[in-house]
């Protein structure tokens, strides 16, 4: 974390992507405080890089699952501007629950956790053990099995509500199929995926 300075905001963190070679937009920062000199006051922008707000959700993550006297280990990559985070405990099927609906809930409070903290929103995705890149697997088979389907009886068909990381395989897995497109519906909680016949 590194501290910049200005007489507003915008020019604190002017200064800080100048100096980091980013554009404003790409800084990760939190405006923390007022200086006041003798006749005039300074905005202090703290900035922080990607490892920070890894360090963070880890922390985070560990804290809460501490709470819940499991002992845990997490190990973190960024891949494509996705912070991965797998999780390693001795209670890993306590911890992903019934349909992945516990390990889902932390994922959500990882993200609004670390999104409050550094006013920013970052695209998080916890996994436990392989779970998440098998269900993937899985949803990738029965969205082309659903597809072929849909491109026989030219009837939509349309999954039960999911995050948004499996409606991205259900899209990807029926990407470039013929006569298929595929659209998300819905809001929140409620969103779905839905694969349509187009002529």
């Amino acid at each position: 974390m590194k501290e910049y300075q200005g007489k507003t905001a915008e020019e604190a963190l002017a200064n800080a992507a100048e100096e980091l070679n980013v554009s404003v937009d790409e800084l990760i920062y939190i405006v923390s405080k007022k200086k006041k000199g003798l006749f005039s006051k300074k905005v202090v922008v703290e900035v922080f890089e990607t490892s920070d707000v890894i360090k963070y959700a880890e922390d985070y993550i560990l804290e809460v699952i501490d709470n819940l006297e499991i002992e845990s280990s997490v190990k973190s990559t960024v891949d494509n501007d996705i912070i991965r985070i797998t999780i390693d405990s001795a209670h890993n099927p306590v911890l992903i629950g019934k349909n992945g609906k516990t390990l889902q809930a932390l994922n959500e409070l990882t993200k609004l956790a670390v999104s409050n903290h550094f006013h920013k929103r970052f695209r998080i995705l916890l996994d436990i053990n392989g779970y998440k890149d098998s269900k993937y697997i899985r949803l990738s088979r029965v969205a082309r099995r659903a597809a072929h389907d849909v491109q026989k009886t030219h009837e939509i068909y349309t999954f039960d509500p999911m995050p948004a990381d499996e409606r991205r395989a259900v899209h990807n897995a029926c990407a470039g199929m013929k006569n298929i497109r595929t659209e998300s519906i819905g809001e929140g909680t409620h969103r779905q995926v839905q694969i349509i016949y187009v002529d």
